[in-house]
């Protein structure tokens, strides 16, 4: 299945790729870094960055776009997406920027044209919430955080 999604480069993504697929059945889209060539982030260990990635996008309504760590970077370097998956909502027209974090022991560099992080394109159901006076019940009942046996 594909979805039509515009895509906008801003000025200071202009020579980068756009994002892409790694794979032929690859689910998210590559983003990359559009910090200032010669001038990379460096992100400290327990620190956050908010990272600009040159572009726009347009979803069409009833879609959205979550922004997902990139499991290279987590692994080897405890790079991930702070806000995980963060969420770009089809309404929103201002610049794709990545949230990450470093959980790793050292100082993680960022250069121009770094893939940061992934993108998938999902669609969205809309809940109708229906106040009730009580809930249908269950087997597991009211039973929360490891009552599961995780």
């Amino acid at each position: 299945m594909t979805t039509d999604v515009r895509i906008m480069r801003l000025a200071h993504g202009h020579d980068l790729p756009l994002p892409s697929y790694q794979s032929a059945l690859a689910a998210g889209l590559d983003l990359i870094a559009a910090v200032p060539a010669g001038k990379p982030l460096s992100i400290a260990p327990g620190a956050r960055m908010l990272v600009p990635t040159g572009i726009a996008i347009a979803l069409p309504e009833g879609y959205e776009a979550q922004v997902r760590p990139r499991s290279g970077l987590a692994a080897k370097q405890g790079l991930t997406v702070l806000n995980a998956p963060g969420t770009i909502d089809a309404d929103y027209r201002g610049e794709v920027q990545v949230l990450l974090i470093n959980h790793g022991g050292d100082p993680v560099e960022i250069a121009r044209g770094t893939r940061i992080a992934q993108m998938v394109i999902a669609p969205v159901t809309r809940a109708l919430l229906r106040e009730v006076a009580s809930l249908d019940g269950t087997q597991r009942g009211t039973g929360g955080f490891g009552s599961t046996g995780g």
